[in-house]
């Protein structure tokens, strides 16, 4: 367990702030593992300082196809890194051990494993099934260059195989069962390998990569959106708000982009500037319609929080996946979400809000569950409630190392305690 810290809103009813926010973790983990599938040929600029994206890099650079011995690889808490070298480990020479935290080994990992054995990895479970830690000896031996996987549960075990399977020696042909989630982010993979030199073609709902090679090519990754996501929040909570945040781009690879749309009848505007995005306050309109996030999973949290907040009684649909992250986020939003009034209950998949006993205590303690968006997600609300004790603050370093710096900016007041 880390340091908690009290968060309190310090600064002039009027935000006013420019924030440069660190590359997107999702475009720089899967430049990361393009750039190793391509032996250097693919470079990577504006790297992403995201605690998952250090390990991966880190990792990246010591493995050794060429050791003997089997080789241990702890993702610690980084499910991204735990996705995407399972597959890219089974298409590498070697004998190795991929492990990670208690929280990583509760997590599924037997639709990405079992794929990976129909295509001739040879792969185990050397705890429980269908879960981490993984034993893998590499390369894959192909026996298939067709394979069925559910699309419902994680886009990252597709962008996984799709990214390794320009190097399979017959390519690969992923056939995609049940409705596909977060498709922005199984397009993006296929984008950035097209950046790279790689084709693909998308029929229905199979997608298919040849046996071919990369070319050189230098992958620019974009801040992140995502954590964009948190100052679209504060623009929406606050009285006045007007803030820059430069290099992000009108059209985008992620997902995530989507908070501009979103964010519309929360009375945030968004305004395209000479080197950046600048979010303004303006009028709040009635949302009639259910929100649907299943393409944009890591938004809920902080739509759900800034919805509670403002006190609107909306439905959200497409969180599913909410319950196999860093940890059970619709039970942790559940918990929170109870100690300003507000529940959210399920009914048929449909996920709803009544703010109707709303309130902003003086002071109020917020778990973070080891999860970086938990925190992030609730410390907006320190516009409302005088003191927040955030547990384990410093959790955030797993995507937006520089989140309590970026408040600070803004006129809140981070003390560790």
């Amino acid at each position: 367990m880390g340091k908690n810290a009290l968060v309190s809103f310090k600064g002039s009813r009027q935000i006013d702030t420019e924030i440069t926010l660190t590359g997107s973790k999702s475009e720089c983990n899967r430049a990361l593992i393009i750039s190793a599938l391509s032996k250097g040929l693919v470079k990577v600029d504006n790297m992403s300082n995201a605690a998952d994206t250090v390990t991966l890099h880190h990792i990246l650079n010591h493995i050794s196809s060429n050791d003997p011995h089997q080789q241990v690889v702890d993702v610690g808490p980084a499910g991204t890194a735990m996705r995407f070298l399972t597959a890219y480990l089974s298409a590498l020479p070697g004998d190795f051990l991929l492990t990670g935290t208690e929280r990583m080994k509760q997590r599924p990992i037997g639709i990405l494993a079992e794929a990976l054995k129909t295509l001739g990895a040879e792969l185990s479970y050397a705890e429980a099934e269908g879960f981490p830690p993984l034993l893998i000896k590499g390369p894959l031996h192909q026996k298939t260059t067709d394979v069925h996987i559910k699309g419902d549960v994680s886009s990252q075990y597709i962008s996984a195989l799709l990214m390794i399977a320009a190097t399979l020696n017959q390519g690969l042909t992923l056939h995609i069962t049940d409705e596909l989630t977060s498709v922005p982010y199984v397009k993006m993979t296929l984008d950035m390998l097209l950046e790279a030199g790689i084709e693909h073609t998308w029929t229905g709902n199979s997608i298919a990569i040849k046996a071919q090679n990369f070319k050189p090519a230098t992958l620019v990754v974009e801040p992140d959106w995502s954590a964009a996501s948190y100052w679209y929040s504060i623009a929406a909570l606050a009285e006045v708000a007007n803030i820059s945040l430069p290099y992000l781009k009108e059209k985008s690879l992620q997902g995530d982009s989507r908070i501009r749309e979103i964010m519309i009848p929360f009375g945030v505007r968004t305004s395209q500037t000479p080197n950046g995005i600048a979010l303004k306050t303006g009028t709040s309109t009635t949302i009639d319609e259910v929100l649907n996030l299943k393409d944009c999973p890591d938004l809920a949290q902080t739509i759900i929080v800034c919805a509670a907040a403002k006190g609107l009684n909306l439905s959200f649909t497409g969180l599913e996946t909410l319950k196999i992250k860093e940890t059970d986020r619709v039970k942790a939003l559940q918990n929170e979400l109870a100690k300003i009034g507000v529940t959210l209950t399920e009914q048929n998949l449909v996920y709803t809000l009544n703010c109707d006993d709303l309130c902003f205590p003086e002071k109020v303690s917020f778990r973070t569950y080891e999860d970086h968006r938990m925190a992030m997600a609730f410390a907006p609300l320190s516009l409302f409630i005088k003191e927040i004790e955030m547990e384990d603050y410093q959790v955030v370093d797993k995507s937006y190392p520089d989140y309590w710096k970026d408040l600070e900016k803004a006129g809140f007041e981070i003390r560790e305690i």
